[in-house]
């Protein structure tokens, strides 16, 4: 696990832009604490930070050339399947100075090119730079697991694992109010946009090759649409595909020189795999957090149940709010670009903590979007298959509008996602999907922000990222837009912004495209019913794992915020953050929309307004230290 960057310039690179190049690398310092280094060509220059994890050695460092000098290599990630590869390598005559992944990486797309990323089984971001042609490969995974930036004009292509490192390599920062406005929305901004006009995300399995002053772009993998007319398996025959295919997807993800462990926070995703996992490392290294201030966000004994059930060596982290206060500044630095997803706070301390014993970690992330696990989803299948209640809380929903709804209480969080639904399922599929994505309505940002958005371009981007339901409104088009839009753009990014910033590998057994594949060529009915998320998931390891799982809710975890807000950080948002002539300078959102937001964060009934607040000041404290520097 690392962090690149680099410069490729359509004639010569400026002497500017390669003394540029060190300070980008030691920003991803933290990505790769071991080694930074760099190298420069006449017409390109590239940096690599290095967390060694296979092949510790000085000999796999980067910038990694071939013998010649012609090809280099920075790259970011794990190739799982590079074993396999070498031996193919070794037969056509190629020999190996190191046992890296990185060296059979370099090779290998030497001997084959861009046709041979198909072939590549793991995650990744990599630039492969060919001197004699001066073409250059730039590669994201198949999911989006890690991110890459980039920028480019008429004299030159940049590019970063993060935006603070591309910052560096100096471009036009002009941000870009429709981005503004769906973070504002969602709490993220998607791919392929960014929070600056003219900077760009790679899309998952997606890459650009850069020849002859052009840069094209080519998707070389997408989830695969499920064809409703093929045959399909039977559900007891899917239950043992899917299990073999999990039980090989750990496995690969278990090769490593440095110490490995896994996240378990009591739920069915990381209990799976540390189900699998525990049968090939004795006495597995597990991990999870307890919130000792909230109870009932607590899931520690479930977690405890499962490593006990599984003989793993069990740390919990048992935490206060303070705890998750006292790292606070810490996330909110490290976030380059704006990102309000205030669970990132307890992923940040899981990281920190899980560091201090291992170097690489594995994660459920995935499940939920490919089995049909969050709330949603059943409200999804409600809304689409109606019935008495689905009906009666279309009718209804306006007078839930009227109690108090709150993320922190158990009946008034219920009464919001009563209402939520009821006023969901008065719209189409796909806008329907966009308002439960979706933290604030779509006129929040348009009075925020003073009507600075253009409407035609916002509406261009949403229709791009809700394509999907061009070919129908069920829950096979509401997944596959899970996986292109949550998965990467929020549940991925926070867990590799929070794991880097402390320095850990985080790997996903969910997120192997052989599992993909197969699960999505599933029938909804094997994921949900009206009684069961994850169903194929649940009943496929209800023999590894303790009854007890089964019989509890999905849980979720709420950040005390509120309470934050009207305390400890009342004066900095009073005096900073939302202060009124701070407003005013930036000329960014409507002073008048701020100051009514602040009245109701501090009056008697705030509702759910600080979640609107803490997407602002997220932004704020982004904007005082990247972009007004």
């Amino acid at each position: 696990m690392c962090g690149i960057c680099g410069a490729y310039s359509f004639g010569d690179l400026s002497e500017e832009t390669k003394l540029l190049i060190p300070k980008s690398t030691n920003l991803l310092s933290k990505r790769g604490p071991e080694v930074q280094d760099h190298v420069c060509f006449s017409a390109a220059a590239f940096g690599h930070s290095r967390l060694s994890i296979i092949d510790t050695s000085d000999a796999a460092n980067q910038p990694f050339a071939d013998s010649s000098g012609r090809y280099t290599l920075v790259f970011n990630g794990e190739i799982y399947n590079y074993r396999e590869l070498q031996k193919q390598l070794i037969d056509k005559g190629y020999s190996f100075r190191t046992t890296s992944d990185t060296e059979v990486l370099l090779y290998w797309l030497m001997e084959n090119g861009e046709e041979g990323i198909d072939q590549l089984t793991g995650f990744f971001a990599f630039a492969f730079y060919d001197q004699k042609e001066h073409t250059l490969l730039v590669v994201r995974d198949r999911f989006g697991i890690k991110p890459i930036y980039y920028f480019k004009d008429q004299n030159r292509f940049i590019f970063a694992s993060e935006l603070k490192a591309l910052m560096a390599l100096q471009f036009p920062r002009h941000i870009d109010f429709v981005s503004l406005s769906i973070y504002f929305q969602l709490n993220y901004i998607p791919a392929p946009w960014s929070i600056y006009q003219n900077v760009f995300k790679l899309l998952p399995g997606t890459l650009l090759k850069t020849a002859k002053g052009e840069v094209k772009q080519r998707v070389y993998y997408s989830v695969q649409k499920r064809d409703p007319d093929s045959s399909v398996v039977g559900y007891e025959s899917a239950l043992e595909i899917l299990r073999e295919k999990m039980e090989a997807s750990v496995v690969k993800r278990l090769v490593s020189d440095v110490p490995l462990g896994a996240f378990l926070s009591g739920g069915i995703d990381s209990s799976v795999i540390v189900a699998l996992a525990s049968r090939h490392v004795k006495n597995l290294n597990t991990f999870s957090i307890g919130f000792r201030d909230e109870p009932m966000f607590d899931e520690t004994r479930y977690a405890r149940m499962v490593a006990r059930m599984h003989k793993t060596e069990h740390t919990v982290f048992s935490l206060t709010n303070n705890d998750l206060l006292d790292c606070l500044y810490d996330v909110l630095d490290y976030t380059d670009e704006p990102f309000a997803d205030s669970s990132a706070l307890a992923v940040y301390i899981l990281s920190r903590h899980t560091r201090q014993k291992v170097t690489v970690a594995l994660s459920g992330d995935g499940a939920d979007e490919m089995f049909a696990g969050y709330n949603k989803h059943m409200a999804h299948w409600m809304a689409h298959t109606g019935g008495i209640k689905a009906n009666l809380l279309k009718i209804l929903y306006p007078v839930f509008g009227l109690a108090p709804q709150s993320r922190s209480n158990l009946l008034a969080n219920r009464i919001r996602q009563l209402y939520r639904f009821g006023e969901g399922a008065n719209m189409k599929a796909n806008e329907r999907y966009w308002r439960w994505a979706s933290l604030s309505n779509e006129q929040h940002p348009v009075t925020l922000l003073g009507n600075k958005i253009s409407d035609a371009e916002y509406q261009q981007r949403k229709r791009n990222i809700l394509k999907a339901f061009e070919e129908g409104d069920g829950m096979d088009q509401i997944l596959l837009t899970d996986m292109q839009l949550v998965l990467p753009n929020d549940m991925l990014m926070k867990v590799d912004l929070m794991s880097m910033a402390n320095s850990l590998e985080v790997r996903v057994p969910f997120l192997d495209h052989d599992v993909v594949d197969f699960v999505f060529s599933l029938p909804p009915e094997f994921k949900i019913d009206r009684f069961h998320r994850k169903k194929i998931l649940r009943d496929a390891f209800r023999e590894q794992l303790p009854d007890e799982l089964y019989d509890r809710p999905k849980q979720g975890f709420e950040v005390p915020l509120l309470s934050w807000f009207r305390k400890e950080l009342k004066d900095k948002i009073m005096n900073e953050w939302l202060n009124e002539e701070f407003i005013a300078q930036q000329g960014i959102f409507d002073p008048k929309v701020i100051n009514n937001l602040k009245k109701k964060l501090f009056s008697l009934k705030p509702a759910d307004i600080h979640a609107q607040v803490w997407s602002i000041i997220v932004f704020q404290h982004w904007y005082q230290k990247y972009h007004s520097q």
